[in-house]
C-alpha cells in the first residue's frame, strides 16, 4: 500500500533541518521532514481529492521542485 521513496538533501538546507528537528523533539530528520511535508500537502491540496490522485499531484509537484527524481 505505502511505498518508499528517498530525497537528498545537502549542505546547509541539511544542517538546519537537523537544528531544527533537534530543537523541535522530532527523533529525527526523517521525522521533522516527513511531517513539514505533510502539513505543506495540506495547505496546498483540497481535502477532497481522493488518495491516489493526491498522491500522483504530489509526487508531479514534488518533481516539478526538484526534491524528487
Amino acid at each position: 500500500m505505502f511505498s518508499s521513496h528517498k530525497v537528498k538533501i545537502e549542505g546547509e538546507l541539511l544542517e538546519k533541518a537537523k537544528k531544527c528537528a533537534e530543537a523541535a523533539g522530532y527523533e529525527s530528520v526523517d521525522e521533522f521532514v516527513t511531517h513539514m511535508l505533510e502539513k505543506e500537502i495540506k495547505k496546498i491540496l483540497p481535502p477532497e481529492e481522493g488518495d491516489s490522485v493526491s498522491k500522483e499531484v504530489v509526487k508531479k509537484r514534488l518533481q516539478g521542485l526538484g526534491y524528487i527524481e
